[in-house]
Parts: structure tokens; sequence; C-alpha cells
């Protein structure tokens, strides 16, 4: 096995080349002010939002999110591992790649059990979609997909299976001999087996037709079950595991991609059926979600391939409410360039149901009916409102305000703010400062200490990030803390001048964790880092999307010195905030106790605050 690349040979080439041009050679750029734009080769879009910082040498997409150095852009472009984007750049530089002894014992341990889970749920999926050609009762499994409409040719590229019935199928099915019992102990860690209190193990998928759930490389890393009758749970997914995760992974979303190479738009639907039923009539962009509701992970992933999403709902009551669930959820992801309609289909009617009955065209025009998130936005804050009445219409500003300020800042923003106006006919100026006070006390809030416990530090690692954590979730507002992580981005010298507050290991917020990984990975370094390597070195971690978002959303000081002075007053604030957060609850406690029960220490504690008052003995 090839060894680890040294850190040092990656700080290098990054050195070298220049990001403008390695990217100008895939996409066309041109020059806007200091920095460099085009559209975004990662997702479809008509205005330019991919930019390119040529001083900091990064480069992010503020329609997608996708965003790095250059070797992240040509792992991403080319669809390279790290180590042949290396290469590739090592190449163009003219530089032999150097090579480490070896990668860590933890880190080859780590990659085995991974690879050795992929090839489980492989060895499984050929094994499901064996027992639909072979399987004696496969004559039931087969009349059900035809009965749905379903072709073999959809069945097989979707790679479709069926598990018999019985508890023991697929266990039995794994090979006699001394690997027997590492199979079993990879099947029962990705879910496929399940553990009885007595030791054995049974299946967890029996009479079912069973879907893979592959990822972006095309890998199985779960499976969904659809019952033949009417048994409950009508569907059944693999549970959590290392390497499936149903808030951040699509059901026929690598599909999706294979068969467009351009998604105009996705169409997000409910369940397995719905995806491969509109597949048949060739509706070839539908994704599906887990059996849990849309999350931001959804939306995010969505909109690196394509630029428009359409979620598809019944009409009835139930389907009203998850599109207002799924609105709030958007908010926050809502950035200049993309576009969500809401597709509410005529009650007792599903994807499924609808294109069988109905076909392609109908289902294509009702796509181009479907509601923009604007209109729903005001639709969801006006309802059981009048709006013949000042006071129906202030009572939908109260209602949409919350939501409007939710949306990121932008022209898209501003014009749900002119189209409330014009609705209720009150000052845009009256509403944006609305929307202002409410990010002001949002962000106030955001600052307060969760909790007085101490949390244990994080333990970082000097070593190469591990690929695998969960995601890390920032907002978009600006909170003292993102701003610490964006000055520190910009200017990592910040962390040699400059240390944390202690108080800061009792705040458990992501951004204080991010803020204390960044901090001592600097500090870790022999010499000083720069915004790409720091971007490089995270390049595909779980941290990756928040760095790049503070990096490239939060407009720095041109000046070390603003940003230096900036820093350290963010962090006297955090220290101050600390401070007030601990006095205050410490007096909450004191003035719970009857006055008889206070040391001297704690009364004179209360008069030093100027607390008038306590609680008197019964």
């Amino acid at each position: 096995m090839a060894g680890r690349i040294p850190q040092h040979f990656i700080d290098d080439i990054l050195d070298r080349v220049d990001i403008v041009e390695v990217i100008d050679r895939r996409v066309s750029l041109k020059k806007t002010g200091r920095n460099y734009s085009a559209c975004c080769p990662f997702h479809n879009e008509k205005t330019p939002s991919f930019s390119v910082n040529p001083d900091k040498q990064f480069y992010y997409c503020f329609g997608c999110g996708a965003g790095g150095n250059s070797i992240g852009f040509i792992m991403d472009y080319e669809n390279l591992d790290f180590p042949a984007a290396v290469e590739s750049l090592a190449s163009v530089a003219g530089l032999e790649v150097p090579r480490e002894a070896g990668n860590s014992a933890e880190q080859r341990q780590r990659k085995s059990e991974s690879q050795g889970l992929y090839d489980t749920l492989a060895w499984a999926a050929k094994h499901f979609q064996l027992q639909l050609r072979q399987h004696s009762n496969k004559s039931q499994a087969i009349e059900y997909l035809k009965q749905r409409g379903l072709s073999g040719e959809v069945a097989r590229d979707f790679g479709i299976g069926y598990a018999p019935p019985g508890w023991d199928h697929l266990l039995n099915a794994i090979p006699i001999g001394e690997q027997r019992p590492r199979q079993i102990q990879q099947l029962e860690a990705c879910g496929m087996l399940v553990k009885k209190d007595s030791g054995d193990f049974y299946d967890r998928f029996r009479e079912r037709i069973i879907f893979p759930i592959r990822d972006n490389r095309g890998r199985v890393i779960a499976f969904g079950g659809r019952v033949l009758n009417d048994d409950k749970p009508k569907y059944l997914n693999s549970p959590e595991t290392p390497v499936f995760s149903k808030q951040r992974e699509l059901y026929g979303l690598f599909e999706a991609r294979k068969a467009n190479r351009q998604l105009d738009y996705i169409l997000m639907v409910e369940g397995y059926m719905d995806v491969v039923s509109l597949v048949q009539f060739g509706i070839t962009n539908a994704v599906a979600t887990l059996g849990t509701a849309s999350s931001i992970f959804h939306l995010e992933k969505i909109f690196r391939h394509s630029s428009k999403l359409v979620v598809c709902f019944d009409g009835d009551a139930a389907g009203k409410k998850a599109a207002a669930r799924v609105l709030e959820t958007a908010l926050p992801a809502m950035t200049d360039g993309r576009e969500i309609c809401f597709l509410f289909l005529p009650d007792g009617e599903d994807p499924d149901t609808f294109v069988r009955q109905h076909g392609k065209v109908a289902f294509d025009a009702q796509v181009d009916k479907a509601m923009p998130l604007e209109s729903l936005l005001i639709e969801t804050a006006s309802e059981g409102i009048s709006l013949d009445s000042d006071a129906g219409k202030a009572k939908l500003s109260q209602r949409a305000l919350p939501l409007i300020q939710q949306l990121p800042h932008g022209v898209f923003k501003q014009l749900m703010l002119r189209k409330l106006a014009v609705i209720t006919g009150a000052d845009i100026h009256l509403l944006e400062s609305q929307v202002a006070k409410i990010s002001a006390s949002k962000t106030q809030h955001q600052t307060e200490v969760s909790s007085t416990k101490s949390q244990p530090k994080a333990k970082v690692s000097t070593a190469q990030p591990l690929q695998e954590e969960t995601q890390v979730t920032i907002g978009m507002e600006k909170t003292p803390m993102v701003w610490a992580i964006a000055l520190l981005l910009h200017y990592p010298q910040l962390a040699e001048q400059h240390s944390l507050p202690s108080c800061i290991d009792q705040f458990d917020s992501e951004e204080a964790r991010l803020l204390r990984l960044l901090m001592s990975h600097i500090n870790a370094q022999n010499q000083t880092v720069t915004t790409s390597q720091l971007l490089g070195y995270w390049h595909g971690t779980a941290e990756s999307e928040a760095l790049n978002h503070c990096a490239s959303r939060h407009n720095t000081p041109e000046s070390i010195s603003v940003a230096e002075q900036e820093f350290v007053d963010i962090l006297t604030s955090i220290e101050r905030q600390f401070a007030r957060h601990q006095r205050s609850q410490l007096v909450a406690e004191l003035k719970q106790k009857p006055l008889s029960e206070l040391s001297e220490e704690e009364k004179n504690t209360l008069k030093s605050i100027n607390i008038p008052s306590v609680n008197k003995d019964k």
C-alpha cells in the first residue's frame, strides 16, 4: 500500500499552484473586482454564483455551497480521491509526489472497517437480486412489481431485489468457513442481522421487496424494504450505521445523476415506489427521503446538483402540514439563485398512482403548476387571517417576518420583504427594521451559554481528519463565534498571538467546538498556515462545509490590525457574556433559598449585585 503524502508537500503544492489558473483551465473565469466568477460547474445555474479568491486561494459557490482549495476543486471536478488530486496538481508543477512509510494504524483500521461494511452491503445486494430471479417464492414478488408497472430494466437499474419469507434466509446464505463469524459481525453492524437476547441472529428484512440505497459514488450503504401485503410497517429501512445516516441520504439521487447529465430540477417524493414508478414513465429526476422528514442536509445535497427543487405532497391536510415543515427547514438554505416549489397532488393521489393513471404529460403539467416557496410562505402565514382589516395585515406581518428573517441576506430576502410590504401596505423600511430586531434578538440568544456545566474540551489531533464524522452545521447569522472563526481562517496568525478565554470550554455549541478545533490545529503547526491550507486540511470532512461557509460568507477586514482588534473584542465580549450568565444563574439559585439558610457570603453576594430581597422564611 502506498504511504501517506507528507503534509509539507501538500502545503508546498498549494503554494506553487495558482487556483485561478487551475480552475480557469476547466471553467471559464471572469474578473469581477478582486475576485473571479463563473457559473458553478457543480450545479446548474444561469447567474454566476461561483467565486474564486486569488488572495486567499480558495473558491466558493454561493448557490450550492461547494468550496475549498485547488486540491478540493480537482477532487470534486474530476471525481478524484485526495491522493489522485495531489498527483494531478504535482504533474502540472513538474513535481514527484513523495510518500511516507505508511498510514497510521488507526487510519488503516478505520478504512478497513468501512471497506468491510461496503463489501458486505454489496454482497447482500447481490443476494437479494438473486432471490428475485431464483427463489421458489419469486413469483409473488415479480407479480407485485408487474402490478406496479415496473419493467425488468428499471428493476435492474435500481438493483431491486427480494427478501424471501423466513427468519434466517440471509443468515444461512453466509458461506461456511473461517470468515463466517466476521461476516455475521459485519452484517449486524450494517443492520442486516438483528441479535437476540439469546445471542442468536435473525434477518431484519423478510418477505419484502428490497431497494438498495446508494451513496454519491454508487456504493450500497443501506436498504429499504416494502411489504408485499398489508403488514406494518409498510416501509422498513436499515438503521443508522457508520456508513448510513437517514438525515443525509436520498434514495434515487445516484440514479438520477447517472440518468441526467444536467438536472434542470430535482423532484422530491415520499417513497421508493414513487421514485421507480416515475422512472418507468420517463421522469428520471426523482429522489425520496428515507422514512424521515426533509432535513437541511437533504436540501444542501440536492442543491449541489440542481438549483431547483420541486417537493411533492399529497393534497390533503397532512400534506399541507408536511409542506409547512419543509418550508421552515428550507428557509436558511434559500441563497440567491436557488428555487423551491411545492407540488400538491389531488386528494387521494401520490406520484405512483397519479403517473400510472394519468401519464407523464399530466404529471409534468402538475409540476409546472407547483407553488413557489414565496407563495407558500405567505399562504402559510396568512392561514385563518382576514386581510381585509389592518389588524389582519399586522397579524400577517407578525407571522411572516420571523420566517423571512431566516432567509440568507440577498436579493430574494429583499424581494420577500417587498412582497409583504405590498400585501400589507406597510412601509418596507419598517419591515426591514423589524427583521433586524428579530435577527439581533436571535444573535443575542445564540451567544447565551446553554449550560454552566463544564463540557470536556474537544480532543484535537494533528493527524488527517477522519472522513465519516457527523456533519457540522453552522447557521447563516454572523454570531460572535462564527465571526471569530472567519477571522481565524483569513488571519491564522491571530491564533499565535492570542489564546481563547477559558470560558470557551463551557460552551457546547458547534461554533465553539469548531473554534477550539481551529485554534488548536493552527497552534500545533510549526509554521504559519494559510487560508487555503486550512480549508484543504478539512476538505471532505464533517467540518469542511461549515469552514467554507465561515470563510466565504462574511467579509473580513483587509487589515490585520483591524482584524486583530475585532478578534480581541469578540473574545472579550464572550467572556463578559459568560460572566453575566454565571451571575444571573447564581442570583436565581440564591433567591430560591429562604433568608435564614443563606450564608453571610451569599448575602453579601446578593447585596453586591444589588438584589433587594430574597425569599423569606415560611
